[in-house]
């Protein structure tokens, strides 16, 4: 039997290419005469650029740019020369993994040094520009991407903003005409694995900024803040940030970079999957193997899983999932697409032991899938 590994990375845990390894290293345990492709995915969150590059048969380029603290650090920007694509991933340059639990605080930090690393990386002439933007650290409706690229915002007195995103309310008007416009001239792809607005109670500011380091008055700060730019934006470039699909995504980057620089917001696990030519490795397979920290309802929002499980139910390929956490009771919705959901748990486990353990976990849950396979015992669906 030959099997297609295409997990997602593990939040806190392990990334995508060591989910897939561990998993496949289960099936070479078993007892089943099997063979695999590894083929790890990436949904728009944090590791999706590196897995691009990896795919696509990129290179990384080195690029000195400022972290959310304003700290100089070598970050790098993938390039795939065949079709002259640059792949980003701000999570890189302006992610929480950059910053310790105590530095957390989204009302100082901005995506500046990820608006540095698109200026490096227009220096080559992408023809396609695509922007990983799971992991940030911040909420600022893409104001440092923007002024990075030139963009002025500016208070009463006409005064450049510089505390930002908390100085969003002394925002009074948005001066676009020292914009890059090699920007403009590039398409520009945002990916995103979220698909919340940018204000009110599932905006940016409510549902991601808690994550941050957000308090409960901080959010309502950054939510107010988040409102003015997109009323300034009406009146500058006639585009609502509030009406994109997306837009909320990490911390309101999506919707910014909509409304500013025409970016095209898509659903990353799509866009993946197109860019690196999933499909054709499907067509080897006659089982797939998918995985994530979690899995439930809101898997099918467009995380990873869904994404492959979609494609590989419209080619009538078995599909099972493997997860740290799943539900008690199986939702109807998950097993139209999940043939198998197996937790990768061996009973009630410590949390902070769970995520040690993770790739120990997949091995051991892939030999014992792959042994039910081989003794013709069909394994119970939505097993946990």
């Amino acid at each position: 039997m030959h099997f297609l590994i295409a997990p997602n990375a593990f939040k806190n845990s392990i990334n995508a290419m060591d989910a897939a390894v561990a998993i496949g290293k289960g099936l070479e345990q078993s007892r089943l005469n099997a063979s695999y492709d590894l083929f790890p995915i990436g949904d728009g969150g944090d590791g999706t650029a590196a897995l691009i590059i990896h795919h696509c048969g990129g290179k990384s380029v080195p690029c000195a740019v400022h972290d959310p603290l304003g700290r100089l650090i070598e970050s790098r920007f993938g390039w795939v020369e065949e079709t002259k694509t640059a792949v980003i991933e701000l999570a890189d340059v302006s992610g929480l993994r950059l910053l310790v639990p105590e530095e957390y605080n989204p009302l100082h930090y901005t995506t500046f040094g990820t608006g540095e690393l698109i200026r490096s990386a227009l220096d080559r002439s992408p023809r396609e520009l695509v922007l990983g933007i799971g992991g940030s650290a911040t909420v600022d409706g893409g104001v440092g991407i923007l002024q990075a690229l030139g963009i002025r915002l500016l208070n009463a007195k006409k005064e450049i903003i510089v505390n930002l995103p908390l100085g969003l309310s002394e925002l009074e008007s948005i001066d676009v005409s020292e914009l890059d416009s090699r920007i403009l001239k590039t398409n520009l792809v945002v990916l995103c694995d979220v698909s919340n607005f940018l204000l009110g109670e599932k905006g940016a500011a409510a549902v991601f900024g808690p994550q941050k380091g957000a308090k409960t008055s901080d959010i309502k700060i950054l939510d107010a803040g988040l409102s003015k730019l997109r009323e300034k934006a009406i009146e500058v470039m006639k585009v609502d940030m509030n009406a994109a699909l997306y837009g909320g995504a990490a911390g309101g980057v999506a919707a910014g970079l909509y409304a500013f620089l025409h970016a095209r917001l898509v659903s990353g696990i799509e866009y993946f999957l197109d860019i690196t030519g999933f499909d054709k490795q499907l067509e080897k397979a006659e089982m797939v193997i998918t995985a994530e920290g979690s899995l439930d309802e809101q898997t099918l929002q467009g995380k990873g899983p869904f994404g492959v499980a979609r494609r590989a139910k419209e080619k009538d390929i078995p599909v099972v999932a493997m997860a740290g956490k799943i539900p008690s009771v199986i939702p109807g919705d998950l097993r139209k697409y999940f043939d198998y959901i197996l937790s990768i748990n061996d009973g009630p486990v410590d949390p902070v032991q769970a995520l040690k353990s993770t790739a120990e976990n997949l091995t051991r849950t892939s030999r014992h899938f792959a042994n039910e396979l081989f003794a013709n015992q069909e394994p119970k669906k939505n097993d946990s």
